[in-house]
């Protein structure tokens, strides 16, 4: 799954969580319940703006059960290790920021390309191929050599068998070449574009034709 789908899923579960005991708290602290003759949920304790949300009986029956500490100790820390571990994880770049090209023949030399240059390249050579109507490219990580990560909208009757032919020959033998590159791997997601239907003609029926006038 990718990362900014699970983000928008944990995102959008935690703000439906927080809205919903939100509303709940502020029914209770403004004295909804009795103004509007709305009847609470029979677990949600706090129905009066003085009514703690948590009793002082309860509280002191929970401290001095011995599951107590332990338990909201273990839960505070998963809660810091999971926030500490999605912080990292949207601050940590998937995509590289430069390639490392070889040169042949020459020693002691190292040189990098920007991987933004060659993305937008790619991205220039693919959108000009027959019947692509929107390109991007992105630049990966990936185990031995860096990959590319392409999405590809086809215009309505496009083929992708053709256009990954294009790709090869095209975009990508020209990568190989210029960055002197043995092995450049590519994934396309290629999404082909549904013709809009045909709008029906409006012709006159036969009543509504005029007809030859016979004597």
């Amino acid at each position: 799954m990718r990362r900014t789908v699970v983000n928008r899923v944990l995102l959008g579960a935690v703000g439906v969580v927080l809205f919903g005991v939100g509303v709940l708290v502020l029914a209770g602290g403004l004295d909804l319940y009795r103004r509007l003759g709305v009847q609470p949920p029979g677990w949600w304790p706090l129905t009066s703006p003085d009514q703690p949300v948590v009793s002082a009986r309860s509280r002191g029956r929970w401290v001095a059960s011995a599951w107590w500490w332990p338990t909201v100790i273990g839960g505070l820390a998963v809660l810091v290790a999971g926030t500490a571990w999605w912080l990292v994880a949207q601050l940590r770049r998937s995509g590289l920021s430069s390639i490392a090209v070889p040169t042949p023949g020459v020693s002691g030399l190292r040189l990098r390309v920007g991987a933004r240059a060659l993305e937008e390249a790619l991205e220039s050579g693919t959108a000009v191929l027959p019947e692509v109507e929107r390109a991007g490219v992105r630049l990966v990580r990936a185990p031995g050599h860096p990959r590319l990560r392409g999405a590809v909208r086809l215009k309505p009757g496009g083929d992708p068998a053709a256009l990954v032919e294009h790709f090869e020959d095209g975009p990508r033998a020209d990568a190989l070449g210029s960055l002197w590159l043995a092995e450049l791997p590519a994934e396309l997601r290629i999404r082909v574009l549904q013709a809009a239907p045909a709008a029906p003609r409006r012709g006159r029926g036969r009543r509504g034709r005029r007809q030859p006038r016979v004597e």
